[in-house]
């Protein structure tokens, strides 16, 4: 991740350098507004929904910046490991949200524009209630933790299409068995989101 803002924040300086020209295509503000499948990190977890919106401005004619808030709904698998190698699986229903700075370099000034971009910022972690095996009532305190996003896709007028990873840390809940062996049961909170929607303003001068 650490490689990926690097490259992100020399792009931002290029770009930055090239705004200063004054021959612009587009109007410099713009929403963009998504509905999408969400779609967790780990084995046998299952896909949710998500719901972005996502204000910008451009900074140049290919480069946007914006800020994107984001919430996810997903089922996640939580993973039990025992003292002695063992381990079981439970199913919950989780919720994420964030607030990510972006950055988005278009590779064309046309109808049909492809992108890249990525971002980072704060994703908020939904508390959690788990019952596990050995008839412990645990709890994990909802959190904030600082991840990464990275995402491609294409816009078409006022139409976006995009494939977005976010990139989160681990969650790990510690406990004992009955023997008292430590317990260690990670939370995996990456996710995928294919998202869909529409682009407001922006238009063409």
């Amino acid at each position: 991740m650490k490689s990926t803002l690097l490259t992100f924040l020399l792009l931002c300086g290029i770009l930055m350098a090239h705004a200063q020209s004054d021959d612009r295509v587009f109007k410099p503000f713009k929403l963009d507004l998504s509905l999408g499948a969400a779609i967790p990190a780990g084995p046998g977890s299952k896909g949710g929904g998500l719901i972005s919106v996502e204000p910008k401005y451009a900074v140049a004619d290919q480069f946007w910046i914006g800020l994107r808030v984001e919430v996810a709904a997903m089922v996640r698998d939580f993973t039990e490991y025992d003292g002695y190698g063992n381990s079981s699986t439970t199913t919950k229903v989780s919720a994420s949200g964030s607030y990510v700075a972006t950055g988005d370099f278009y590779f064309t000034t046309s109808d049909f524009r492809p992108f890249i971009g990525a971002g980072a910022g704060l994703f908020s972690l939904a508390s959690e209630d788990v019952d596990d095996n050995y008839g412990n009532d645990n709890s994990v305190a909802s959190a904030y933790k600082f991840g990464g996003m990275v995402r491609a896709g294409f816009e078409v007028r006022h139409f976006r299409l995009g494939v977005e990873y976010n990139l989160i840390g681990n969650t790990v809940l510690q406990s004992y068995d009955s023997n008292g062996n430590p317990i260690s049961s990670p939370f995996k909170n990456s996710y995928l989101g294919i998202k869909a929607g529409f682009v407001f303003g922006g238009r063409r001068l």
